[in-house]
């Protein structure tokens, strides 16, 4: 499985806005010259995540991008799902899907992984990454 490079921009937007501090403000140029993140592309996704509450945008001469909450408060997961959507590894976990395959072995499996992947990056928030950390 891989991320799309859209959620890994939305990574990169919210670790940035992390490290300089919940109080402050970046202007999406800026994010974008730092961050290597086209800016067009980026615009589209802090649009994304300010969407989904992780964001506060303001316009004007001192506007900027801000965090919504503080960097603890904020999840990894929630920064992938508010851009690709949530993790499915395989089709079979989704609980509406009819597999056609009675009492496949690799199920559980499946299940498993996803569970263990959504379950490290919901206890993975952004305050983790202030200070190098």
């Amino acid at each position: 499985m891989q991320i799309t490079r859209q959620a890994d921009y939305a990574v990169r937007a919210i670790t940035y806005l992390a490290q300089i501090g919940s109080d402050e403000k970046a202007a999406t140029s800026q994010i974008a010259e730092d961050q290597d993140i086209p800016l067009s592309f980026l615009a589209k996704i802090i649009a994304q995540l300010s969407v989904a509450g992780l964001l506060q945008t303001m316009r004007g001469a001192r506007g900027g991008v801000t965090l919504a909450r503080s960097p603890e408060e904020i999840t990894l997961l929630e920064v992938v799902e508010a851009i690709d959507g949530p993790i499915q590894l395989n089709e079979c976990v989704n609980g509406s899907y009819q597999c056609p395959m009675e009492d496949c072995p690799l199920q559980k499996v499946w299940y498993d992984a996803q569970a263990d992947l959504v379950s490290r990056l919901k206890k993975t928030n952004f305050g983790q990454f202030i200070d190098g950390n």
